[in-house]
């Protein structure tokens, strides 16, 4: 199983709110329902770690893909792209990155 990580900020002018409604009722319930996750979690940043500096993300994402192949039809479908058009909207220069786990 991989699972995608996704870090992002909201780009200028965006809320907090906004983007979480968006997520509550759009981004999350419909990428749940793909048939290539397993589960999705959006986690908003709080703090550092003994720090008082801010976190470089906003908003952490978490995807547990349970097959790739599957999950690049499941992207490029319709309902999907109209998605990632409108997460487009929120994010500013979000990063997707691939992870396995090592046990």
């Amino acid at each position: 199983m991989s699972t995608l990580i996704v870090l992002l900020n909201l780009k200028e002018g965006v809320t907090t709110a906004d983007y979480e409604i968006w997520a509550e009722t759009t981004d999350l319930p419909i990428a749940r329902g793909l048939p290539s996750v397993d589960s999705f979690s959006l986690y908003r940043s709080a703090s550092v770690l003994g720090s008082e500096d801010s976190p470089p993300y906003q908003y952490i994402e978490v995807i547990k893909i349970n097959d790739m192949a599957q999950f690049g039809e499941d992207a490029g479908s319709e309902v999907m792209q109209k998605v990632s058009s409108q997460f487009q909207q929120f994010a500013d220069k979000p990063i997707f990155i691939m992870t396995e786990s090592v046990d």
